[in-house]
């Protein structure tokens, strides 16, 4: 079953709000093995409106609208899907009764604009609106299904728990999704590593999904037989992980520190950091989990010179000669937070997040990360973009992605 979700406001279209409505309802669908086919956003506009109704009832089997509700002026979606549909506007005496007991609970009077919402088409159904005003409606046409809710997306998101949902569920095929999460390889690489496509495509569609900390990768699978969609899926996921294994750090929703966290859980070792370009935010993403304390023993953002002399006891010479940013030092500044805090590892960041500061010698985006160990310490080069706060997060990810292969390890 094919479907089609109309996310209706000008808000949308300027920007003005993130458009989540629509990352739910996709997501929910295909959880349920209905593919969505086609997303359209059309602002508060009368003939826009029915236009897009048109559209996505002649190209889909199901389509799902949000927004246009409420009862101010610009609120034409019950409108204009009335007049699409051929039908007549009813009052509906309970609705309103609804709505007045709900205004009561809240121990608000209700105002008087908030009447035409028991007004609805006398063609749709109804469908309740468990946790706000504006009741949900469905309409029918030539066997197809039109479902339209409140943009509200707490309101949208109850109503289609306790009513859409249910009503579709054992409508669609089997879909299945499994995304694999790599760093530390461009999206070029990735997809160099995983050689002939064609092949991998047989048994799965591959998407790369790139972003500034990575690359993911999506596989997905449809069909009617569940149990050969799940050999498919396997078979693919196998030689992904095969051909890309040592950049491979979580599936799904997995995040990178999640997975370091749980390596020192099981290895028990403990970790220090120096941060200099990164300002902190290594040690805000290893503490993100809980229980944290078991392995973090601190952090300390040294960002000048003198702090990385007085609190590390990085050489001060040692700065005069290769300077602040330089393997020398995010070596020195790893062994220092290691020796001064006793912890197994220790690990820097020192760099040019820009966009200033940059020379042709040291350019924006070069960073160092340092890292110490019993017997071993040494430093990563990296060299990324002109973009301050895109640099601190690439430059956290490395770190990170460096503590999860040493202490893999162990």
């Amino acid at each position: 079953m094919v479907i089609e979700i109309i996310t209706i406001g000008d808000e949308l279209l300027i920007g003005q709000i993130v458009n989540s409505n629509a990352a739910y309802l996709g997501k929910q669908l295909t959880a349920l093995g209905l593919e969505v086919k086609w997303t359209t956003t059309v602002g508060d506009d009368a003939a826009n409106l029915k236009q897009a109704i048109a559209n996505a009832m002649h190209r889909a089997d199901m389509v799902i609208m949000t927004g246009g509700l409420g009862p101010t002026h610009d609120d034409i979606t019950k409108n204009v899907a009335a007049e699409f549909f051929d039908s007549k506007l009813v009052y509906k005496p309970e609705i309103l009764d609804r709505l007045k007991q709900a205004f009561a609970a809240r121990g608000i009077k209700m105002a008087a604009i908030n009447e035409v919402q028991a007004q609805v088409p006398e063609k749709a159904r109804i469908i309740d609106n468990p946790v706000g005003t504006a009741p949900g409606l469905i309409f029918e046409r030539d066997g197809k299904l039109c479902f339209i809710l409140p943009g509200v997306p707490f309101e949208m998101k109850a109503m289609c728990e306790a009513t859409v949902f249910p009503m579709l569920k054992g409508k669609g095929q089997t879909i299945l999704q499994k995304t694999v999460r790599t760093t530390g390889i461009p999206e070029s690489s990735l997809f160099e590593r995983l050689g002939d496509i064609k092949q991998l495509e047989e048994l799965a569609k591959v998407a790369f999904l790139p972003k500034s900390t990575g690359v993911d990768i999506r596989l997905t699978v449809h069909g009617m037989d569940a149990a050969e969609c799940e050999s498919r899926l396997a078979r693919a996921l196998q030689i992904v992980r095969v051909r890309a294994g040592e950049f491979i750090y979580a599936y799904d929703d997995g995040d990178l520190e999640e997975v370091v966290a749980q390596l020192f859980f099981e290895t028990k070792k403990t970790v220090a950091v120096a941060e200099s370009c990164t300002g902190g935010l290594l040690a805000h993403k290893l503490t993100n989990i809980s229980g944290s304390s078991a392995y973090f023993e601190r952090g300390v953002v040294a960002y000048s010179n003198r702090a990385k002399v007085d609190i590390l006891g990085v050489p001060a010479e040692l700065i005069e000669k290769f300077g602040a940013v330089s393997a020398e030092c995010a070596v020195a500044m790893a062994e220092g937070v290691r020796e001064i805090s006793g912890a197994d590892f220790g690990v820097s960041t020192t760099g040019i997040a820009g966009p200033t500061g940059g020379t042709p010698e040291k350019p924006v985006g070069l960073v160092y990360i340092g890292f110490a160990k019993a017997g071993e310490s040494y430093s990563k080069r990296m060299l990324f973009i002109n973009d301050r706060i895109t640099n601190k997060e690439r430059t956290v990810q490395a770190a990170l992605n460096l503590l999860r292969m040493e202490v893999a390890k162990i």
